[in-house]
């Protein structure tokens, strides 16, 4: 996470994944822990993304948000995490403006459907932009993109099913009302 994300893109995400019994760990790009998301809520993540670099992770989620998506597109240990994730066929998820800002430039997106927020911005660095309304998430292979932040419970719900299992999304679903 990094100062400027987007708050439904990281808090919907973090507690739908942690309702399914996924082992959420939160990682700051900066200096210290805290950091200020994109409409001022101040979230306190777990660790430094130093720590993570050597780690083996299931999935790697990115929020959104600006100039969020922007800090975490600069952070090298992130980039390096991304490119073994890749690498490795295991999961990455991005919403909002890291599909365009962080993915399409490190070419994790070359030859996949994609989606992001639909500003022309975003939607001109993608390679394969999926624009269809009805699409609010796009799996490909090992990566997952959505729009933004009305997409969030969607997105994080398909991220779920992926890592814990179809009837373990289904079951969260009906949990929160979704």
């Amino acid at each position: 996470m990094a100062n400027g994300t987007e708050e439904m893109e990281a808090v919907v995400v973090i507690d739908t994944l942690v309702r399914a019994g996924v082992n959420v760990v939160t990682a700051s790009v900066h200096d210290i822990l805290q950091v200020k998301c994109s409409r001022g809520v101040e979230i306190l993540t777990n660790v430094n993304i130093k720590e993570c670099a050597e780690k083996d992770w299931d999935c790697v989620v990115l929020p959104g948000g600006m100039p969020g998506a922007e800090h975490l597109q600069a952070s090298p240990t992130l980039k390096h995490i991304l490119n073994d994730q890749n690498k490795a066929g295991k999961l990455i998820a991005a919403i909002c403006a890291s599909p365009a800002v962080i993915l399409a430039p490190m070419g994790i997106l070359e030859g996949k459907k994609a989606t992001c927020y639909p500003a022309e911005k975003f939607i001109n660095a993608l390679p394969k932009y999926e624009a269809r309304e009805s699409l609010v998430v796009v799996e490909d292979g090992n990566i997952i993109t959505s729009k933004g932040p009305g997409t969030a419970l969607i997105f994080a719900l398909k991220i779920a099913g992926k890592l814990m299992g179809d009837d373990v999304e289904a079951r969260v679903a009906r949990e929160m009302l979704a």
